[in-house]
Formats: structure tokens, C-alpha cells, sequence
């Protein structure tokens, strides 16, 4: 069976997680990415059997062409922010599983999602959009509020700000930066910030615990903790699926990001179609004990998701980024690809960032020199583990 598998830059996600799960399923996979050199770099040591294809991944009509004159596909999947409508077009046109690309859209673009969202009724958020170049002067949001790019990732130009003279120096820095995107202004949420991690089937759905996040103080919004919940109250967690199901959000995985507020509202932030991501997923399928990317792919082969996954409900587990905290060179870091398993607690460790590599301080997720992540029998265990891990290692950075 072939697996055409879309991707943008290499990530932990596809090069330790999917492309390995799909050798264990016995699956021919061809990656089709505009990135050949980097994922030819990136798979130096793969222990696993592929073929690159260059293609423009971002069109879709250029991937069914390149696939029409390639091997008959069985699947097609993504699992890259940026190509979940175009991977769901391709799947369609091939008469695959695939998710619904109108679901896939209003995940992206979040001015759609707040507009879907409001139209169904379960929840309002004052949002706005910029046009490129546009300016903000006549909105009149409620403030402090957020600015971000409507379809940006990883925390990147996302910023609360203040006042609309705030508004207008962050809305020109920003495009400036991007010249040609669409920014959204809109209400700020305040609350506790936790995902939801959810596998279905198109018919079934398992919600497989979440996550309970540490941002960096306001006004950026760095994601630098996350602690794992096996289940978040059941009222929180039925507000986020009826609007995930109003959103039509069904076939595989799927990362929500949620504010919980005192009063018990769960108000989303954003929908991520496709599995969470900075090595979380990898974390998530040691806590849960399944073997959850092969789970994902079988999903996209039209494959029934078992009633019980057999699923660990008792662990714990503590993910946390190390940041740069100025700009420059990274001099000095922890060895790479660390892994120690002892008293029941499962300690991994991998870089981000490369030593030699220079970079400026950006105040976003692009600031992480590496990942520590522990899963284990309970709390305490896991924040020791990675706090003593964190004490021992030294990260220098060279102005």
C-alpha cells in the first residue's frame, strides 16, 4: 500500500513518529515536499525506507498531478498546519479518506473559525481582520486585545496589546515583517490555556487526555510548560467538541488549544487539524502506552478505530522548552538524542537549535534551544526528573 505523505521543513513529528509508524504498518511512503535537501538531510540515519519527490505542496492541483503520474496512492496525508485543505483536496480527488477541506479551512484561517463559531451560535469573540498594509486606526476592539496573523504559527507575531496607539506601531512592525498576510485583531480570552487531543475516525472519537499550559509573561505568548491531564471536567470537555463538531473537525488527530475560564467556559483559541506538535506527540504516545502514529495513519487508510484503544490513564508527564534569552551564537549544549529510562520514569531530551547556529531573539516558539520532556508514575517524579536534568546542562549563547 502507498502512503503520499505532504510535508513543508522536516519535523520530530513526521521523521520519529509517522515515517517510522508507517514502516511498521508495511507502507510503500513517498514524501512529497518543496524541501527535498533539507528532509534529504534530515533523514541521514532513517532507519526506515521512503523516496522524496519535490513538488509545490502548497498547490494542490501540482500535487494530484504529481501523484496521477507517480504509483496509485492508498492514502494521503499531512500533518503540517500549513497543507491540512490542500492534503484534504488531494485525498477527495483520489476517492481516499480525507478529511473535509471546508473543516480543514476554518481550522487555518482563524478570522473563518471566529465567523463559523459566531454563525453557529456557541460562541462570540470580537474579531477583525487587516488586509495587508491596511490600517487599524477605524476598528475599535475591546482592549487589551490580540494581534496575530491570521494564518501564523508557533506563537509567532502574536501579541496583546494595550491601546490603539499599541495597535497601530505592533499592526506596522508586523507587516512590515510580513508583507503580504492577513493580520486578525481580536478579543483577548483570559483564562487558563489547555489543549485537547482528540483521534477519530470520521465515526468514532477519542479524546486521549490533554495538556495544561505555561505561557511566557504577556505580551508575548511562548508555550513553555505543559503539563499533562489525563481528562480535563467532562462540562469543559463537551463545550470543546460540540464546537469542534460544528467546525466538522472528524478524521484524525487533532490539537485544540482552549482558554478555561473561572466561570467554567471553554473558549478556543485555536484548532491545530492535525496532531500536536515540539515532540508532545511523542510524549503523548509514551503516556498513553498505544501506539498512537500508527493509529493516526490507520485512520487515513479508512482503517475503524478500535472502541478501546487501551490507553494508560495513570501516568503523568511534564514537557518543558528551553529558551534563548538573548540573540546569538549557541556556543554550548546538552548532547543530542538523550534518553534514560530509570525508576519508572522515562526522561528524553532533544535540541532544537544547532550548535554554531546564530539567531536573533524573537520573543516566540523560534526561541527554543531544545526539549526536556519525563513521563512517569506520578508529578513530582517527572518535574524532578526534568528540573534535574535542566540544573546539570548548560546552554551558552555567544553575543
Amino acid at each position: 500500500m502507498r502512503l503520499y505523505l505532504l510535508a513543508l521543513n522536516p519535523t520530530d513529528s513526521v521523521t520519529r513518529g509517522f515515517l517510522p509508524a508507517a514502516a511498521r504498518l508495511g507502507l510503500d511512503v513517498t514524501v512529497l515536499t518543496d524541501h527535498v535537501e533539507d528532509h534529504q538531510r534530515g533523514y541521514t540515519d532513517a532507519e526506515f525506507p521512503y523516496e522524496l519527490v519535490e513538488c509545490d505542496v502548497q498547490d494542490f492541483r501540482e500535487v494530484i498531478g504529481a501523484i496521477s503520474q507517480h504509483h496509485a496512492p492508498d492514502a494521503v496525508f499531512s500533518n503540517s498546519d500549513h497543507l491540512q485543505t490542500q492534503t484534504a483536496l488531494v485525498a477527495d480527488y483520489f476517492g481516499l479518506p480525507a478529511k473535509d477541506w471546508k473543516a480543514a479551512l476554518r481550522a487555518k484561517n482563524k478570522g473563518e473559525l471566529r465567523r463559523h463559531l459566531a454563525e453557529t451560535g456557541l460562541d462570540r469573540v470580537w474579531s477583525a481582520e487587516l488586509a495587508p498594509g491596511q490600517d487599524p486606526a477605524d476598528l475599535t476592539p475591546p482592549f487589551p486585545c490580540i494581534l496575530k496573523p491570521r494564518e501564523g504559527v508557533a506563537s509567532e507575531d502574536v501579541t496583546l496589546v494595550a491601546d490603539a496607539d499599541e495597535l497601530a506601531l505592533r499592526v506596522q512592525e508586523i507587516q512590515q515583517r510580513r508583507t503580504g498576510a492577513t493580520l486578525v485583531v481580536e478579543e483577548f480570552l483570559a483564562g487558563e490555556l489547555c489543549t485537547l487531543e482528540t483521534l477519530g475516525d470520521g465515526r468514532v472519537r477519542h479524546v486521549l487526555g490533554g495538556f495544561r499550559t505555561r505561557l511566557s509573561p504577556p505580551p508575548d505568548f511562548i508555550e513553555e510548560v505543559l503539563t499533562f491531564t489525563p481528562a480535563h471536567p467532562e462540562p469543559v470537555v463537551d463545550q470543546v467538541l460540540a464546537q469542534l463538531d460544528a467546525l466538522g473537525v472528524g478524521l484524525g488527530a487533532c490539537h485544540t488549544e482552549f482558554v478555561l475560564q473561572p466561570d467554567g467556559r471553554a473558549r478556543i483559541i485555536e484548532v491545530n487539524y492535525r496532531a500536536i506538535g515540539d515532540q508532545c506527540d511523542l510524549m503523548l504516545a509514551e503516556i498513553l502506552g498505544i501506539p498512537y502514529f500508527e493509529l493516526v495513519l490507520r485512520t487515513h487508510l479508512g482503517e475503524t478505530l478500535p472502541a478501546d484503544l487501551g490507553a494508560h490513564t495513570d501516568r503523568h508527564a511534564r514537557h518543558e522548552r528551553v529558551c534563548a534569552d538573548r540573540a546569538g551564537t549557541l556556543t554550548a549544549a546538552p548532547e543530542p538524542l538523550f534518553e534514560r529510562r530509570a525508576d519508572g520514569v522515562t526522561l528524553s531530551y532533544r535540541p532544537v537549535r544547532e550548535l554554531g547556529a546564530r539567531h536573533g531573539l524573537y520573543r516566540t516558539n523560534r526561541d527554543y534551544l531544545g526539549i526536556v520532556w519525563a513521563v512517569g508514575p506520578d508529578q513530582g517524579a517527572v518535574d524532578t526528573a526534568v528540573a534535574g536534568f535542566i540544573a546539570a546542562s548548560r546552554w551558552e549563547i555567544a553575543s
